[in-house]
């Protein structure tokens, strides 16, 4: 149900449209499903874009809410001991990952968005015969730097994992806040499950699972590997991948997903001990917690509302089976993208949210990051969390689970 869901809105951008209606999307301007909402963003008019004039679309990032400046730095991963799964033909399994840290203000040069070829994926497979120059998407303004330098100290570790089809760079706001806020995170580009992965030989692979029939069991329990990885090479004490893994607490890691990538939480959480509570942004939980629990590690579930007050039967189940601290939150006005960049791009480009998204877009971003990072600032740093005691006055949107 939510690993794809979307809802039907005016106009299309790229980014949230369900496979099979992706070759039949008209050009921008045009009705066509869309996605929903996040941010407060520089507007543009609908036209703008396929006008061909990026200089008069600038989007940003909403701006990160902690004491932090963040960096960023991108890695790529080479597991020798796994072929990858879905093209074993490639050789072993490879990965991008997205390193964000804290920082000191003032050092280092801005980040892209994502790469030209990344961006150029993503457009022509949401928008066959779109007009919407790449620069728009590429050049999203970002507030992380390259080459930063590095705040002393130890923080604790968030993986986080995009949904199905997304490239890693669809939660960056996320990322990015979490990294003002304290923490090292490392965000993965699942490769041949996105729209396009851009490796340093310049090659963008492209989503050679979307167009397969798929156990999404498999799936899930695929990024739980390719997870499990990424923290193998950034907490290896002899031979680290990254050059800054000094600044990794090895004993608090957290994971966090949306759609696809919250449902691999799950399967990590199983298989992985280090892995101490995870997040899942509104998805289907194809692994589902087993009766005997997960170890009684913390997890948080953050969903859309459901059409006739349904529920996901997912996490009915695996809710019952939840042996630790846990919360079910269920945002009203939101639909499945609103967990993600994705809306920001829309209110960039001047297009009218999805209909039945009622929250204003800045709202769902705000509401996002500060339930986000308070389960993370409980369950990995200790501090006390009054926000996520139960229902409050200031966020009325935001139902909490019997």
């Amino acid at each position: 149900m939510r690993r794809l869901r979307v809802t039907v809105g005016a106009a299309a951008l790229l980014l949230a449209l369900p496979l099979s209606v992706a070759a039949g999307v008209p050009a921008l301007g045009a009705p066509s499903p869309a996605g929903s909402a996040a941010t407060d963003t520089a507007a543009a008019a609908p036209g703008t874009a396929a006008a061909g004039d990026p200089a008069a679309v600038r989007i940003e990032l909403p701006r990160p809410t902690g004491p932090y400046a963040v960096g960023r730095e991108i890695l790529h991963l080479v597991d020798r001991d796994r072929p990858d799964p879905w093209v074993p033909s490639a050789g072993p399994r490879q990965l991008m990952v997205s390193m964000y840290y804290p920082a000191h203000a003032g050092t280092g040069g801005p980040a892209p968005y994502m790469t030209a070829g990344a961006a150029r994926a993503m457009l022509d497979f949401r928008l066959p015969g779109n007009t919407v120059p790449t620069e728009v998407l590429a050049g999203v303004r970002t507030w992380s730097a390259t080459g930063a330098r590095p705040q002393g100290g130890h923080y604790p570790l968030v993986v986080l994992s995009p949904g199905f089809v997304d490239a890693r760079t669809a939660v960056t706001g996320l990322a990015e806040d979490l990294a003002s806020r304290g923490y090292v995170v490392a965000l993965v580009d699942h490769t041949y499950e996105n729209t396009g992965t851009t490796f340093p030989d310049g090659r963008t692979l492209p989503c050679v699972l979307c167009d397969r029939p798929k156990d999404w069991g498999q799936v899930d329990e695929s990024r739980a590997k390719d997870v499990s990885f990424v923290i193998d090479r950034l907490t290896s004490r002899s031979h680290p991948a990254w050059r800054l893994a000094r600044m990794i607490d090895r004993d608090r890691i957290g994971m966090a997903g949306h759609s696809a990538g919250g449902a691999a939480t799950v399967p990590a959480l199983l298989t992985d001990d280090r892995i101490r509570a995870g997040v899942n942004l509104d998805g289907t939980m194809d692994v589902l917690v087993p009766a005997t629990g997960i170890g009684g590690k913390p997890f948080l579930m953050i969903g859309h509302p459901l059409g006739g007050g349904a529920e996901d039967e997912s996490w009915e189940t695996s809710w019952s089976r939840l042996d630790g601290w846990k919360r079910w939150l269920t945002v009203e006005g939101t639909d499945h993208h609103s967990f993600t960049d994705f809306p920001v791009l829309v209110d960039g480009l001047g297009l009218p949210p999805a209909p039945g998204t009622t929250i204003a877009s800045g709202r769902a971003v705000d509401l996002t990051r500060r339930y986000v990072g308070a389960f993370f600032d409980l369950q990995l740093k200790g501090i006390e969390q009054p926000l996520l005691d139960g229902p409050n006055a200031a966020d009325p949107e935001v139902l909490f689970h019997p």
